[in-house]
């Protein structure tokens, strides 16, 4: 199956892009993408990050699906 990702902030500047597609086995869960997007980014790339399917907060064990989106949102500071 495949999922789009989306990158934010520092991750989008890692994959010098907003966007990338991930060719998952089916089943996978949203740790599954994170471990295949650290593999593609480096790891330790997604430590602290919130992540979202389909616009809606999900856990690491979020099951997905074909077509689904997934964003990696980093922590992020101000004042």
């Amino acid at each position: 199956m495949t999922v789009t990702v989306l990158l934010f902030a520092d991750l989008r500047v890692a994959a010098e892009r907003s966007r990338l597609e991930l060719d998952l086995p089916a089943g996978a869960t949203v740790r599954t993408a994170a471990d295949e997007l650290e593999r593609v980014l480096g790891n330790g790339r997604l430590r602290g990050v919130m992540c979202a399917v389909n616009e809606g907060y999900a856990g690491p064990g979020t099951t997905l699906a074909d077509g689904d989106v997934l964003a990696f949102l980093p922590p992020v500071s101000g004042g």
